[in-house]
């Protein structure tokens, strides 16, 4: 159910016409829909509300329309001009905080004041600010609003010098290859970790599950393969090339099965690419527990991104939490999503790119509730390619937060979460990076909605915009915010078809 084509209708009514869905109750084959309104409503507006909502409910739902009246209180627009910010105005709203928004509502609107700092409130002309805003508070409360921008004194903000952070010599980790039986015959005793491989080495091994197996043609028409595999510490796709003597018995190779790959790991196009010269069969030690690195602990509190609170209304289905698979729901996900200034997310390759933009939610309880989004400094210009792509420029960036500053905020936002991400490997390699350098170490579950859709659907392509138009979702391809919470939907509606998530 679409709730903008449901709620349109619904305002026809007088006594509604400024009405909000609060949310459906559904209790069995009963849909109880309970909407706010500002106004004096008579039992002919909850009729019709009634009707209206027996026509969005499924079929085989019995719907009834509750009405309730209510006036928003200040702290409540409060909330919701910090929320808006943070969507339209990110750099903005990385600098605004709670005292710096104000409200005050009664019946038939309300007044509001945002304070910001001269830096920030270049990032917009004229009215421009409080005309958006009064527009989005008259569409989501009651009555009349208006509004100022206040300029906040640089003297408000005390700025505190940060400890230094301890510095950490990283060792590539191993574990022992168990089960080992030969195809080319390698013969290796153990795998480095796949989170680890961060560099251009030879005659690495990396083992682990088969999550995805696909056999090819090469221009010249040799046969050559692609696998991804995780180890429980990352994800890895690694192209194999066939020989005569053992295409047979890698053909027979497929999801599920655990098998080692020994190759290379070499710069190209600018990032690192595993080139997988033997295959064989192998497999982690049972009940394998990845090393942890020592890492600074969570940050007891935001400092520059803070995160906040969202409900999607606007879900394919507001009926299908009771359809959702119980290892979604029992726990926490964080989607996300980087703009880089380009491909490059090794260091081993020259100079590492940049990071302009994140982007994500949370998942809780199979719904997507909290937002973190941020532009990043950066200390290069944004060359027109990456402008024409993303749509960000540098002077979108100017008084973003540093990139150290953001991943520490990153890091307490995605505390107790697994990580997910489309093609999750580009994007958390960069994390890991900058992160690293703050001493916060990036070692989620991770999670690959490119690698989930590959198992579930058949698509002519994996791209996100491809599985999103799939599911139905449109979107702002290519930005941080809009990619991630796009792909959360798609994470959800893939858990879903496939009645769990994938198991490795």
């Amino acid at each position: 159910m679409k709730s903008r084509a449901y709620l349109e209708e619904i305002r026809k009514s007088e006594g509604l016409e400024r009405a909000i869905l609060k949310d459906i109750i559904v209790e069995g084959t009963k849909a109880t829909f309970r909407l706010i309104t500002d106004k004096t409503y008579s039992g002919e507006d909850v009729n019709y509300a009634t009707k209206v909502s027996q026509k969005y409910a499924p079929a085989g739902f019995t719907a009834v329309a509750s009405v309730m009246k209510s006036v928003p209180e200040g702290a409540a627009v409060s909330r919701f001009i910090k929320e808006y910010l943070a969507k339209k105005y990110p750099v903005v709203s990385a600098f605004v905080e709670d005292g710096d928004v104000r409200a005050e509502a009664g019946a038939g609107g309300g007044t509001f004041v945002v304070k910001v700092g001269r830096d920030e409130a270049t990032r917009f002309s004229g009215t421009e600010l409080i005309d958006a805003l009064t527009k989005e508070l008259s569409l989501r409360f009651c009555g009349v609003w208006s509004g100022e921008v206040e300029l906040r004194k640089s003297s408000e903000y005390e700025i505190k010098e940060e400890e230094e952070p301890e510095e950490y010599v990283l060792t590539s980790r191993s574990f022992p290859i168990e089960d080992y039986i030969a195809i080319d015959g390698a013969k290796p005793a153990r795998a480095i970790y796949i989170a680890d491989l961060n560099s251009e080495a030879q005659d690495l091994t990396v083992c682990g599950n088969v999550m995805y197996a696909e056999e090819r043609t090469s221009k010249n028409g040799k046969s050559y393969f692609i696998f991804t595999v995780t180890d429980g510490t990352g994800q890895l796709r690694a192209a194999y090339f066939t020989k005569k003597a053992t295409v047979e018995k890698v053909r027979k190779i497929q999801r599920g099965d655990f098998i080692c790959l020994t190759g290379n790991n070499e710069i190209y196009n600018g990032g690192l690419a595993f080139t997988a010269n033997k295959v064989d069969f192998g497999m982690p030690p049972k009940g394998f527990e990845p090393e942890q690195r020592p890492s600074l602990p969570v940050p007891a509190r935001y400092k520059k991104v803070v995160p906040v609170s969202i409900a999607d209304y606007e879900q394919s289905d507001l009926f299908g939490k009771e359809t959702l698979p119980q290892d979604l729901i029992s726990r926490d996900f964080v989607v996300f999503d980087l703009e880089t200034t380009g491909l490059n997310n090794s260091d081993a390759g020259g100079m590492m790119d940049h990071v302009i933009e994140i982007g994500a939610v949370r998942i809780h309880e199979g719904r997507i509730v909290e937002k973190f989004a941020s532009f990043v400094a950066c200390p290069v210009r944004i060359s027109e390619e990456i402008t024409r792509i993303t749509g960000i420029d540098s002077s979108m960036l100017a008084g973003a937060p540093e990139v150290g500053e953001v991943m520490a905020d990153f890091y307490k936002f995605s505390d107790g979460a697994a990580l997910v991400g489309h093609n999750v490997q580009f994007d958390i390699k960069f994390v890991r990076h900058y992160a690293g350098i703050e001493g916060y170490r990036f070692e989620h579950r991770l999670y690959d909605t490119l690698t989930f859709a590959q198992q579930v659907l058949r698509l002519s392509n994996y791209k996100l915009n491809t599985v999103a138009d799939h599911f139905n979702f449109k979107f702002n391809h290519h930005r941080a915010y809009d990619d991630a919470y796009v792909t959360a939907k798609v994470f959800i509606e893939l858990a879903r078809t496939n009645k769990g998530l994938p198991q490795y």
